[in-house]
């Protein structure tokens, strides 16, 4: 079970260091000493990241297309999105932190109940809470993914506490640049708008992104 970063501040530490061939390395262990270099293997998605728990390629594509279906509904980048799972869990859905996060995104069981997830160990509900609850966070700080992924880690409130920056501490500092390194830049299109659209549906609001404006999005 990989455990490296945490829906909610924790005790366990981020490590990361690079290898003899200059690969940034993701660890929930300290670098050893160079009399006993580490094992470790590509990280999917990114050929100069590697980490110290092994991720098959069959692991990561088993969960690419409800990903990809939650990134698209909530307009956050599919890279973002597996970047924060291969960080949280490294692909293993029933992977739990000791302070309770589960699952694929390492969901609080407060965020997973806030955003309707019975089963935080089905893949496809702790995607679609946890991608739902990355947006709230992106919209939250106006799109910043470096202050909404440091918002998943540590709290809204952390985050809120030192202005609006990423809090000072060292394993949210890493966390946040582990999963920019892995997720690569945002690239933006010039002149391309994303619509919030906003429906009841059996009495309960149903919240969904589109580059479509909503008359064309029906």
């Amino acid at each position: 079970m990989l455990c490296l970063g945490l829906a909610a501040p924790a005790s366990a530490q981020i490590y990361s260091w690079r290898d003899a061939n200059g690969h940034l390395v993701l660890s929930d262990r300290p670098e050893p000493g160079t009399e006993a270099p580490v094992r470790s293997y590509s990280v999917p998605h990114s050929e100069k990241v590697r980490a110290t728990r092994y991720v098959t390629g069959d692991r990561v594509s088993a969960y690419d297309d409800v990903i990809v279906e939650h990134a698209r509904l909530n307009g956050v980048r599919p890279d973002l999105v597996r970047a924060v799972v291969q960080v949280e869990s490294g692909f293993n859905p029933y992977a739990r932190s000791p302070k309770g996060a589960l699952g694929l995104m390492q969901l609080m069981p407060a965020t997973a109940r806030e955003f309707g997830v019975a089963n935080a160990f089905d893949a496809a509900e702790n995607v679609r809470g946890g991608v739902a609850y990355l947006r709230r966070l992106l919209d939250r700080y106006g799109d910043d993914e470096q202050l909404a992924l440091a918002a998943y880690n540590a709290g809204p409130g952390a985050v809120d506490r030192y202005g609006e920056n990423v809090p000072p501490y060292r394993e949210t500092q890493n966390y946040v640049t582990r999963i920019k390194q892995i997720a690569g830049p945002a690239v933006r299109v010039p002149g391309t708008k994303i619509y919030k659209i906003v429906e009841i549906v059996d009495g309960r609001e149903s919240v969904t992104y589109t580059d479509r404006p909503a008359a064309a999005a029906r």
